[in-house]
C-alpha cells in the first residue's frame, strides 16, 4: 500500500520545465556554497565497492545491498549505501590536510526503502568529509559545522527565491540543538518520529544530537551503523516542511569514530566480526585521520527549496502503481 499523501490544495508553483531548470541551478549554487563554508574540494567517487574492504555503509544493519559479480576480476561488488567510510579512506589516500576536505556526488540504490513522499529506492547525496583541525573533536566544532551547513542552505534558498518569484521558501537560520535523550525527556509518550515533528514544528530548524546508542528507556531514537559516526558526536539536521506539515530530514552527519569509540560501538552492536576488516583495522590502529562528515540529500533539498510535495517531482525512480495513481489524481507529475 502506498504511503504517498497529497497535501490538501497542493499545486506545484513551478511547471515541469521550470522545475528541471531550477534543479540544475539549485545544485550548482548549493554545492559551491557548501564547498566554500566547509573548505571542501570535489572528488570522484565509486558507485560500487568490494565488500571485503568493509567500506560499504551498513546503515541500520538490516538493509540488503545490491550485489553483482564482475567475472573479469573474479569478485563480487556491492552498490554503495553511502560513502561514509570510503570518504575517510580517501582523505588519507589523497593526503588532505587538517581543516580541508572533500565532497562528491553519491548515488545509491536502497532496494528495501519504504516508498513515500520523501523516500525512493534511488538515493542522491552530496557526501562530504573533512580532516578535523587539531583539538576540534568535540561538540562545539560539530555545532559550528552544522551552523555553516544551514547557512549555506538558507543562502541557497534566498538565491532561488530571487530567481523564481513563485518560490517563497523561508528557512530559519537559528538552530535548536537538542540531544536524543533530551528530546525523549521532553516528549516521553511520543514515538521518535512524533518527537521530531513536534520539535521541528516549534523551532523550524533543529539538530538532534547523539543518535545511535540506547536511551534511558532502553530504546534507540534511530539506528546508526557502529563504525562511522561516534554516537556521542553526531546528529540529524531537520527542517519543518510547510508543504507536508512534518519534520524533514536533510542530513545525517557527525564526527567519526576514533579507536576508542569504534571499539566500544562494535561491542555494543554485536559487530565484533568487523574488527578484522581492513578499514576497521586502520581505525583501531589510529592509522586514519580524525574526520567529520555527512550526507546531504540532493533530491530532499530540491524538494524543500522548490516547494515540492513528492520526491518523484525532482528525481527519476520506479514507483508502485498505487503511488502513480495517487500522484496522478492529485495533480503531481512524477519524473
Amino acid at each position: 500500500m502506498s504511503k504517498t499523501v497529497i497535501p490538501k490544495g497542493y499545486q506545484s508553483v513551478l511547471d515541469l520545465y521550470e522545475t528541471q531548470v531550477a534543479i540544475g541551478k539549485l545544485r550548482h549554487i548549493f554545492q559551491d556554497k557548501l564547498a566554500a563554508v566547509l573548505e571542501l574540494k570535489r572528488v570522484s567517487a565509486p558507485l560500487f565497492v568490494d565488500p571485503a574492504t568493509g567500506l560499504n555503509d551498513d546503515l541500520n544493519g538490516i538493509e540488503r545491498p545490491v550485489s553483482f559479480d564482475i567475472p573479469e576480476i573474479g569478485k563480487e561488488a556491492q552498490v554503495v549505501h553511502s560513502l561514509a567510510k570510503w570518504k575517510r579512506m580517501a582523505l588519507w589516500q589523497y593526503d588532505f590536510y587538517e581543516g580541508n576536505g572533500l565532497y562528491t556526488d553519491m548515488n545509491a540504490i536502497r532496494r528495501d526503502e519504504e516508498l513515500s513522499n520523501i523516500h525512493s529506492v534511488y538515493v542522491d547525496q552530496w557526501d562530504w568529509e573533512k580532516v578535523l583541525p587539531a583539538g576540534s573533536r568535540n561538540t562545539d566544532y560539530l555545532k559550528t559545522t552544522v551552523t555553516g551547513i544551514i547557512a549555506a542552505i538558507c543562502d541557497t534558498a534566498e538565491e532561488m527565491n530571487a530567481k523564481y518569484s513563485a518560490l517563497t521558501t523561508d528557512i530559519t537560520r537559528e538552530v535548536k540543538f537538542i540531544t536524543a535523550q533530551e528530546l525523549s525527556d521532553l516528549y516521553p509518550r511520543c514515538t521518535p518520529k512524533e518527537r521530531e515533528d513536534r520539535i521541528a514544528e516549534e523551532f523550524k530548524t533543529v539538530f538532534i544530537m547523539q543518535i545511535g546508542d540506547k536511551l534511558r528507556s532502553g530504546e534507540k531514537h534511530d539506528g546508526r551503523a557502529p563504525d562511522y559516526d561516534d554516537w556521542s558526536l553526531n546528529g540529524d539536521i531537520l527542517f519543518w516542511n510547510e508543504i507536508l506539515g512534518r519534520s524533514f530530514e536533510i542530513s545525517s552527519m557527525g564526527i567519526r569514530v576514533n579507536a576508542k569509540s569504534l571499539d566500544e560501538q562494535l561491542s555494543k552492536a554485536g559487530c565484533d566480526d568487523r574488527r578484522r576488516l581492513p578499514f576497521h583495522q586502520m581505525v583501531l590502529k589510529d592509522e586514519l585521520p580524525l574526520t567529520i562528515g555527512g550526507g546531504i540529500g540532493q533530491s530532499r533539498l530540491c524538494m524543500l527549496l522548490l516547494q515540492k510535495a513528492h520526491i518523484g517531482e525532482v528525481q527519476t525512480s520506479l514507483w508502485d502503481e498505487d503511488t502513480k495513481r495517487i500522484c496522478k489524481e492529485g495533480g503531481i507529475r512524477l519524473l
